[in-house]
């Protein structure tokens, strides 16, 4: 049974379609491009209006490539307008996300599975496991946690995700040290509202227990955390990046989504504009080598000229990296879409423009100041490109090879010299 797994969205997804890709290797499948599989699952997300268009491209595009795929269509977008997903050409099952991780045995069940179930454990490629460099990834993303309690105003997740949950803390261990032994250095921790990590276990844990249980695992594992809100990214956290000893990567993504506080109240974000503001100064004066990213929504409803000049007010002279910018767009079913002033749209892609120029010169800065330094990393694709503890993808000399630790100077915007020893 060859197999092929199309996945959009956050690393929530990402983690969760490599369970699913674990799962069928397992049972003997064969990873295939969409065009030649059996079965492709879609993995969508429904962040944005874009989002959903661009799965029902993917669906439409299979099916019209390879007429005889079974197409399963799972995640937030299958789980918000199922009766939309289940017409489209081939789809033969939709999974909504609360069984996602049961597909593989869904299929089973139905006799989809069979050549690859008599065959699993065999010799070649039936019974594989994941390992660095399958499918072409070399670190390895790692849910956690799923489901959100927040009600941001603009945000279809929690219904598409439904309550926190979290998996408990012996179980992630078990997990990473499985995980580490199949030759894996690094493993990115994802989740849904990550910051809400163990508030739902009996009794109550949190997220920074968690990350000081990974740091007595007995492996040579590096572990990015994955997107915080900053009211989650607490001191004991950034404490415990600082002081690892190189076992948490210095890499941070802290959604702001607006600079002006008018907007974060519209958009029913927990926290002010300047609670924002001084946890990446802090986190800058503290770890100046760090990696800050974050996210930004342009044309949010009500948002006036005067609000969106409160970002290009902060953002040339703040401490990021790296910005993910989201034009605004309704999602039925959130509260924003009920709020008058809607933005026209050629206003919203101008905004967004300009604040994705201010993005690049965050990041060209971010690169210019790192010129220089010598920074630990690990090769990625053919052993030519690194990505740093802190998140830049330099291009070496030719010679290593894939999921090899290397000490890197970076040498200008993009490129890095490995250092011996």
């Amino acid at each position: 049974m060859k197999y092929s797994i199309v996945t959009f969205g956050c690393r929530v997804n990402q983690a969760d379609s490599l369970r699913l890709e674990e799962e069928l290797r397992a049972r003997g499948g064969a990873e295939s491009p969409s065009s030649a599989a059996d079965v492709v699952i879609v993995n969508t997300c429904s962040v944005t209006a874009t989002a959903d268009q661009g799965a029902r491209q993917a669906i439409r595009r299979v099916a019209r490539e390879n007429p005889a795929a079974r197409i399963v269509v799972t995640g937030c977008y299958a789980t918000r307008c199922a009766g939309d997903v289940e017409v489209l050409p081939g789809v033969i099952r939709v999974v909504p996300n609360d069984q996602k991780l049961d597909i593989v045995g869904l299929l089973a069940d139905a006799g989809e599975l069979t050549t690859s179930a008599r065959f699993a454990g065999g010799g070649g490629p039936c019974g594989a496991a994941m390992e660095p460099g399958v499918a072409g990834r070399t670190a390895f993303t790692m849910r956690v946690q799923t489901g959100c309690e927040e009600r941001c105003s603009y945000c279809i997740i929690p219904t598409t995700r439904g309550s926190s949950r979290s998996i408990p803390i012996d179980e992630v261990v078990r997990e990473v040290v499985r995980v580490a032994a199949s030759g894996f250095k690094e493993i990115a921790l994802t989740g849904v509202h990550l910051g809400s990590y163990g508030r739902d276990l009996r009794p109550e844990r949190s997220l920074t227990a968690l990350l000081r249980a990974l740091c007595d695992v007995p492996h040579d594992v590096t572990f990015r955390v994955s997107s915080l809100e900053p009211m989650d990214c607490t001191p004991p956290i950034v404490d415990l990046v600082a002081s690892s000893g190189g076992r948490f990567a210095p890499h941070f993504h802290l959604p702001l989504q607006h600079a002006s506080d008018r907007m974060l109240r519209q958009m029913r974000r927990p926290y002010a504009f300047d609670d924002y503001r001084r946890l990446v100064d802090s986190i800058a004066g503290r770890l100046p080598h760090a990696s800050i990213g974050t996210d930004l929504i342009a044309g949010f409803p009500g948002e006036s000229d005067a609000d969106f000049a409160a970002n290009e007010a902060y953002l040339p002279s703040a401490p990021l990296s790296h910005l993910h910018v989201f034009p605004y767009s309704d999602r039925p079913g959130t509260e924003a879409t009920g709020l008058p002033g809607k933005v026209a749209g050629p206003v919203i892609r101008e905004r967004g423009a300009r604040l994705r120029q201010i993005g690049a010169r965050l990041s060209a800065r971010f690169h210019d100041a790192q010129v220089g330094t010598i920074r630990p990393g690990l090769t990625l694709e053919d052993g030519s490109l690194v990505v740093t503890d802190n998140y830049l993808k330099v291009r070496i000399a030719p010679g290593l090879k894939r999921n090899e630790r290397v000490r890197v100077r970076v040498t200008g915007t993009g490129s890095g010299v490995v250092l011996a020893g």
